[in-house]
């Protein structure tokens, strides 16, 4: 199945939008988006970490969070867990800002929610350091008990409640800042994700760094720098990389051959492909293939 940057969250139910996955190294559950994989979605985002050291990069910061330890992420904020240590375990809570509006036009949503989720504020750790992080920590375990245990009658409003007052916290002690570098962050990852977004819709296709930089009206250069201080590589090699995962997919599924597969990703030069895969994964195209097929056999 083919992954978009931009992440669309399947609810178990649908009339109650909140979800909340168990990430390891191993997958996701439910299926979602896990360690390595760059992404952004329209909710909010607390991340608890449950077991293990995490390290968690969001506009070119890299943030370490170990078990207790917590952050919230803002809608449309692009993020990727970099890192998990080998027994490390986390619990995403996702869901819409609408959940602490009560209904819309609200008082709560006019003057404690838009303000802050339209806000230059990207992300926020919650450490444990002040006694409100401690509070908001207690909540998220409770919330993560909840998910869990069977459900019992009125669960729903249980998490609902939990989220709103952990929300209360948050807000009751953090300051918007409207300072030039908050709203150049904000501005700076819109930009970028519009390339990103480029990059996976045209992988497949001969495209230039001018054309990717085009798609979020910037300069080559100021393209190249956008990459380097959010996600720590240039534009030609994130494509390639995305061209690399994207093989990987068609390896593992089709019986394409390893030229077909190259030109399909994007490579002029089924040479130039190998050589890159190789690169990045430290094997072959076909030694990849043969070892997988050995696996599933």
């Amino acid at each position: 199945m083919k992954k978009q940057l931009h992440e669309i969250i399947q609810y178990p139910d649908e009339a109650f939008p909140y979800i909340m996955y168990t990430h390891t190294n191993q997958g996701s559950t439910p299926e979602g988006r896990g360690v390595n994989d760059l992404h952004w979605h329209e909710e909010l985002q607390i991340t608890l970490v449950t077991n293990g050291k995490l390290t968690i990069q969001i506009n070119g910061i890299d943030y370490h969070l170990e078990k207790g330890q917590a952050i919230f992420i803002n809608k449309s904020v692009l993020h990727v867990v970099t890192h998990l240590t080998h027994d490390g375990q986390y619990v995403s809570f996702n869901f819409p800002e609408k959940l602490l509006a009560f209904y819309s036009e609200s008082v709560m949503e006019k003057s404690y929610v838009l303000p802050y989720t339209n806000s230059f504020l990207l992300s926020l750790e919650i450490k444990g350091d002040a006694e409100w992080h401690k509070q908001i920590l207690q909540i998220l375990w409770y919330m993560k008990n909840e998910f869990e245990m069977k459900k019992n009658w009125g669960w729903q409003y249980e998490v609902s409640i939990k989220t709103v007052q952990l929300w209360l916290i948050l807000i009751s002690n953090i300051s918007l800042t409207s300072d030039e570098s908050s709203k150049h962050n904000r501005l700076q990852q819109e930009r970028l994700q519009l390339m990103l977004s480029f990059i996976h819709q045209n992988y497949s296709n001969n495209i230039t760094l001018k054309e990717i930089a085009e798609a979020a009206h910037l300069s080559v250069s100021e393209c190249t720098r956008s990459f380097k201080k959010s996600i720590h590589m240039t534009p030609y090699y994130y494509m390639v990389k995305y061209r690399i995962k994207r093989s990987v997919e068609l390896l593992e599924t089709t019986d394409y051959t390893i030229t077909e597969i190259a030109h399909r990703v994007g490579f002029n030069h089924a040479n130039h492909f190998i050589q890159s895969f190789k690169k990045h994964r430290n094997i072959t195209p076909k030694e990849f293939r043969k070892i997988r097929n050995e696996l599933t056999t």
